[in-house]
């Protein structure tokens, strides 16, 4: 038995779970809540468990649960959880900007970036992502906790902190390891 995959999803108040065959790629679960609608597919080795406010996944057979399949039923598990939570709560990334003259604003679904380069960088907003600017905070806010994740990775690699000055788009929290310069090094 997979550790998190037997595990059940409490289901907040407001959200829906509904399950829909579909040929050959498993089943479709549509998830519904306050913030939004998700949808993910579920490997047609697992079966959807519903019972009152509570939702899982099990084995459609005992007899073929090996290694490979114990990992896909925690990954399937992690992954409707995320859609409960993200329909009933969202996600929420914070990007902090370092260095002079770094800026951010937003402009015609755009997320517009001066940070160091000759010209500014415009970013387009993927549907489903709420973006603010407060500052050098830029707020990334979701349903869908992947594609929050993969547009602020994206955000982030325009350009990523260095380790002399730690200028740079960095996540809120996140410690930069600073290197000595030349002078000090030279000095040692």
């Amino acid at each position: 038995m997979s550790k998190v995959g037997k595990r059940l999803i409490n289901l907040p108040s407001g959200v829906e779970v509904k399950s829909e065959e579909t040929q050959g790629r498993g089943k479709l679960v549509v998830i519904k809540g306050p913030k939004g609608q998700l949808s993910i597919n579920i490997d047609p080795r697992f079966k959807l468990v519903l019972e009152d406010k509570k939702v899982g996944l099990s084995p459609a057979s005992d007899k073929e649960l090996g290694f490979e399949l114990k990992a896909l039923w925690g990954l399937q598990r992690a992954l409707l959880n995320n859609s409960v939570i993200g329909v009933s709560a969202g996600f929420e990334k914070k990007l902090e900007l370092e260095g002079v003259g770094y800026r951010a604003s937003i402009a015609q679904g755009k997320l517009v970036l001066n940070i160091g380069f000759s010209h500014p960088v415009e970013v387009i907003i993927p549907q489903g992502i709420e973006v603010k600017v407060e500052k050098n905070v830029i707020t990334i806010f979701g349903i869908d906790k992947h594609l929050l994740g993969q547009f602020a990775a994206n955000v982030r690699g325009l350009k990523p902190p260095e380790p002399y000055k730690g200028k740079g788009i960095r996540y809120q929290g996140e410690v930069i390891r600073r290197k000595a310069g030349k002078k000090a090094a030279s000095a040692a």
